[in-house]
């Protein structure tokens, strides 16, 4: 037959036929066994001989208990004053898993024992030494191949585990390699990226603070100043934010923590205070969530509300709901304006943002889900449910309620 396919004989029938084997190999050596004192082949010593062959089937799973078995099986055996023969056709197969499975000196020392009193029991019955020898020479070496046989086969399959552990080593060690320089690029590119937008803001800052400053003549409700310090706030806290992540990358635990829902109410008043209208409401029991999920509820809605601002127009009005229940938090942003159209552009990577695939990745990171659609009579609105699993206080709930 051509072709990879190769056909392997179950263990288990492998198993039955050695039994068989030795079974039968065993009655055999009672009938014709020559033993100098002459003692008979009773059914008593063909039944004994039967049970040296029980063994054989534990071999796989337990070869020292198969091959203690067989060694108590052989003293029972003699003692019962049976016709003697070889124990390598009782000790054959259990020895050879013993020393397969690393029992290499219990091996030796059980065929010792037994070929060394099989010697001297046969020179004790009137046999020359020298022709005692010349006769066990043979089974001694028989066995010595047994042995080394298995011995040789363990030490092959010591070299392959250890080869493949190699392999899987090398392996782990080149996808460490690729994740190391995969973050040395992160980390690069993120170095470019804040110099560049660090600069953009430091000088929003800057200009925004200059313009503060020329209005300070003007009253604190003047919605000029308010805005240019609605500016100079979100601009502050943007480069922070920037720097923070960048710290993050660099490994920096000492930084400040990502923003999460605590920050709601000043995220509500920076868009206020740019003349978008925003409602906010929380329902059932806030619970302090880990910082990956408070993080995540926080962009969404920072995402959302700036979606808001860009296309909803300043008639709309925002409408943020907080929803603490069943073990998760439901975040929903919605517009009443005329904007749904130019926002779920943003779904689409080919039209050039990509504002609600970042939210959706956001909520899929932590085991959430995202749905993003326009408004039937107009608006849009964002949906995210994202797991509460509680990790200890990372802030006080009832802060989100300030922005109302």
């Amino acid at each position: 037959m051509t072709g990879g396919w190769k056909w392997r004989v179950p263990a288990g029938v492998v198993d039955a036929v050695l039994t068989l084997l030795v079974a039968g190999t065993v009655e055999l050596m009672v009938n014709v066994a020559d033993d100098p004192s002459d003692r008979p082949a009773t059914p008593l010593a063909y039944a004994l001989g039967a049970t040296l062959a029980l063994p054989v089937p534990l071999h796989r799973s337990r070869p020292m208990t198969s091959l203690l078995l067989a060694s108590l099986l052989m003293t029972v055996y003699y003692a019962s004053g049976a016709p003697g023969f070889s124990p390598i056709w009782v000790l054959g197969v259990p020895l050879f898993s013993a020393v397969l499975a690393g029992h290499l000196r219990w091996a030796i020392g059980i065929t010792l024992f037994f070929f060394g009193y099989g010697y001297f029991a046969v020179i004790n019955r009137g046999s020359a030494p020298v022709a005692a020898l010349a006769t066990f020479v043979q089974q001694w070496v028989l066995v010595t191949v047994v042995i080394l046989l298995a011995e040789v086969v363990r030490s092959r399959r010591a070299l392959a585990a250890e080869n493949r552990e190699r392999l899987r080593m090398a392996g782990v060690e080149k996808e460490r390699e690729a994740a190391r320089r995969a973050a040395e690029e992160r980390l690069r590119i993120a170095r470019d990226l804040h110099d560049t937008v660090a600069h953009g803001m430091a000088t929003i800052t800057v200009q925004s603070g200059a313009a503060l400053r020329r209005l300070a003549d003007r009253p604190p409700d003047d919605p000029v100043r308010q805005a240019v310090a609605a500016i100079r706030a979100s601009s502050k806290e943007s480069l922070a934010q920037l720097r923070a992540t960048l710290g993050l990358l660099r490994g920096d635990e000492a930084g400040p923590r990502a923003p999460g829902l605590g920050r709601l109410p000043n995220l509500v008043d920076a868009v206020r205070s740019a003349g978008q209208p925003v409602e906010v409401a929380v329902s059932g029991t806030a619970v302090p969530l880990d910082a990956a999920t408070d993080e995540a509820a926080y962009r969404i809605l920072q995402e959302s509300l700036t979606n808001v601002l860009r296309h909803a127009g300043d008639s709309a009005t925002a409408r943020i709901s907080v929803d603490y229940s069943a073990g998760a938090v439901r975040v929903e942003i919605a517009d009443d304006g005329r904007g749904g159209a130019a926002q779920g552009r943003d779904a689409d990577p080919s039209g050039g943002g990509h504002g609600l695939t970042g939210m959706r990745e956001r909520a899929e990171a932590v085991g959430g889900t995202l749905t993003a659609a326009p408004e039937a009579d107009g608006g849009f609105r964002v949906v995210a449910v994202l797991p509460a699993t509680p990790s200890g206080p990372l802030g006080t709930p009832g802060e989100v309620l300030q922005g109302e």
